[in-house]
């Protein structure tokens, strides 16, 4: 949390994080809120973070915390969601003691009677999302807002709740798979290039130091079909295997499926490996599958996945100590991509000796002729 942030929390800070359903914000915000004491080096008589609860309940929330083991005393939970009423016992919940921290769970609870709309309206959201932070601001405490999304993966309500808060956090990952990635959209305080790469267990979201390791760990090798590719997580490279499976139709339409990349992109791709390639998927369909519930939202895999395509209708299988990277466009180049030093030195120390990039292949037909022979 603290490499997302850049170092930390800021006092006045106003943070905004938002994510699936049950994809684990609930379990981030108690470790946070449990670190900040650690680091304080203190265990404090009366709670010196605050809990505004107005989505779960004070039973709910308690049951998590003996689950992660943290020490409750520190946290102080105040289910309600009428923002006046919050703010006026934002002191006196704690003792008097000044807070380190304040939880809003979420922001789409809570509700002024000054206006008429419901909880969540547009109104709602903008205003008690405005008190809350002039409360911040003036008393040098920050504060994480949770957000909801809505079905297309945007956070819910106006655009203005962005705009007011000074961090944008994005907690996302398949809830069937163990990795969750925190990303940053907005830092004022920082910059925005830092990924979080998270591990869900029983004991709650553990840091991920080396991802390139974890994502490969159970890597089939000599598979027709299986291609790893470097992606940019941030500042950071990860190594992530392509999986493909291709399959002749039964039907006259063939069907294209993508788990973990753009369904757009796989289209594109699959018109430029006929028409380039002479890689013929007009009777295929064709199957992708980011391993390990990641998904790849830059152009750098695009020549992973046409090469992965052309070993599964091949049948024949990558070499093991290959990767590749680049852009792929529609004349069929393949082009360079952002920070190819840095993925390349990932690749070599992960021990991937033969690297297909746009720096040593101009075109889609001459890598795969000569990966695939």
């Amino acid at each position: 949390m603290d490499r997302v942030l850049g170092g930390g929390f800021v006092p006045g800070q106003v943070v905004l994080l938002a994510g699936e359903p049950g994809i684990g914000k609930s379990t981030l915000l108690l470790q946070i809120a449990s670190k900040l004491e650690k680091q304080r080096g203190r265990t404090p008589i009366t709670a010196s973070v605050l809990y505004v609860a107005g989505e779960e309940s004070p039973e709910q929330i308690k049951l998590r915390a003996e689950r992660l083991g943290i020490n409750q005393t520190s946290i102080s939970i105040l289910p309600i969601t009428d923002v006046d009423e919050i703010i006026s016992n934002f002191n006196s919940s704690t003792g008097g003691q000044i807070l380190n921290l304040i939880i809003i769970d979420s922001i789409q609870t809570l509700t002024t009677s000054d206006l008429t709309g419901t909880a969540g309206s547009i109104g709602q959201v903008r205003e008690c999302a405005t008190r809350i932070s002039e409360y911040a601001k003036i008393n040098h405490i920050p504060v994480i807002l949770v957000g909801h999304i809505t079905k297309d993966g945007t956070i819910a309500g106006p655009k203005v709740l962005e705009h007011l808060v000074d961090t944008v956090l994005y907690m996302e990952g398949e809830s069937n798979h163990l990795f969750r990635l925190l990303r940053t959209t907005k830092n004022r305080f920082g910059a925005v290039s830092e990924v979080g790469v998270f591990s869900m267990n029983d004991k709650g979201l553990v840091e991920v130091p080396n991802p390139s390791d974890l994502f490969l760990e159970e890597r089939l090798k000599n598979v027709p079909g299986s291609v790893v590719t470097i992606v940019m997580e941030g500042t950071r490279p990860v190594a992530l295997e392509i999986q493909a499976l291709t399959s002749k139709t039964p039907f006259g339409f063939p069907k294209r499926t993508a788990s973990g990349f753009s369904l757009n992109r796989l289209n594109l791709l699959c018109a430029v490996l006929t028409k380039r390639a002479g890689i013929n998927l007009w009777d295929q369909d064709v199957f992708i599958n980011v391993a390990g519930g990641v998904t790849i939202a830059e152009p750098a895999g695009d020549l992973a996945v046409c090469l992965a395509i052309a070993s599964s209708v091949k049948n024949k299988p990558i070499n093991a100590k290959t990767v590749a990277f680049g852009e792929v466009g529609l004349s069929g180049e393949v082009r360079r991509v952002a920070r190819m030093g840095e993925r390349s030195k990932e690749a070599r120390k992960l021990g991937f000796g033969n690297i297909v990039s746009g720096e040593n292949f101009k075109s889609l037909s001459q890598s795969i002729n000569i990966v695939l022979g």
